[in-house]
């Protein structure tokens, strides 16, 4: 029922009373009226009070309702998260035990290294004798291929030409040239009977040297040869070295065992072969007299440094 209606009614109801009751009874009755009209307005504004809250409540429902939604929204964001991370710690689980097991072969192979780094400090402690040593070494021996080469000039010097024979220290070595023309026969591997004389000479010097490796190498110029029993330069070359080695040992006494014949052919020319002079200067043929690779070698290890 509304308000009007109520009102409209509760004024019905006194005038009807009014009509029979006493005026003391009216007063008492008008001023229960006024009080009631005074709780009604009361109530009417309560009643709109509350219905200002319950509206106020309905929104503050559908706002938790939209928070609720929304928090339900996050939830499903924050699972699947979870699930990823999830994903993400197995990944990791699993690289680390990955890891692990590489540390593990680290380990083994950091306890080689440090064997062989121990062993390696070992032998450094020693690098001070080693090096001084090899100095010591490389001195002897170049007062040994000092003295060899001064030995062979002076026994090579008498009736010999210069440009026939040259004596010369290279490094480890002492090296003979001895030219073409002085040594074969032209375009043949025959020695002459001078060349002879002068390979006598020289193995006089080897053989009191026995611990030294006598290498004998043939070159020739760039002209080919065009003979029945030699195919080419590196034929001739090698015939040539092999001619030596031949009277060095058969005639001169020289231990074949130390010997080495070579031939380089046309090639590791000293000259250019555009001239005359040229192609005479690279037909020659060399006597290298070198250490023993293995006494050489032997010479190097750190093991053979005196205590």
């Amino acid at each position: 029922m509304s308000y009007t209606v109520k009102l409209i009614l509760i004024s019905c109801m006194t005038l009807m009373l009014t009509a029979c009751v006493s005026k003391k009874e009216y007063a008492k009755l008008q001023t229960e009226l006024s009080n009631a009209n005074k709780n009604l307005d009361e109530y009417g504004d309560q009643i709109n009070d509350y219905m200002n809250k319950l509206s106020a409540c309905q929104r503050n429902v559908e706002k938790l309702k939209g928070q609720v939604k929304s928090a339900n929204s996050s939830l499903e964001v924050r699972e699947e998260q979870i699930e990823d991370l999830k994903d993400q710690i197995s990944d990791v689980r699993t690289q680390r035990d990955k890891q692990l097991t590489q540390v593990d072969d680290l380990t083994i192979l950091s306890q080689d290294a440090t064997e062989n780094i121990e062993k390696t400090l070992s032998q450094l402690e020693r690098k001070d004798d080693y090096i001084q040593f090899l100095q010591k070494a490389k001195t002897k021996a170049d007062s040994m291929n000092l003295a060899l080469a001064v030995n062979l000039k002076s026994v090579l010097e008498e009736g010999i030409s210069d440009t026939d024979v040259q004596v010369e220290v290279d490094k480890t070595v002492v090296f003979v040239n001895l030219s073409d023309k002085m040594l074969f026969h032209s375009g043949s591997a025959i020695i002459t009977d001078k060349a002879n004389g002068v390979l006598g000479k020289i193995a006089k010097i080897i053989q009191s040297r026995p611990t030294l490796e006598v290498m004998v190498e043939g070159y020739t110029d760039n002209v080919q040869i065009n003979r029945a029993c030699m195919e080419d330069n590196w034929d001739l070359s090698v015939k040539r070295a092999t001619s030596v080695v031949r009277k060095l040992q058969k005639e001169h006494g020289v231990d074949p065992n130390r010997l080495i014949a070579a031939g380089r052919g046309e090639y590791n020319t000293l000259a250019l072969n555009d001239t005359e002079a040229g192609r005479s200067m690279n037909r020659r043929t060399r006597i290298i007299i070198l250490p023993k690779l293995d006494e050489f070698y032997e010479l190097l290890d750190p093991n053979n440094v005196p205590e």
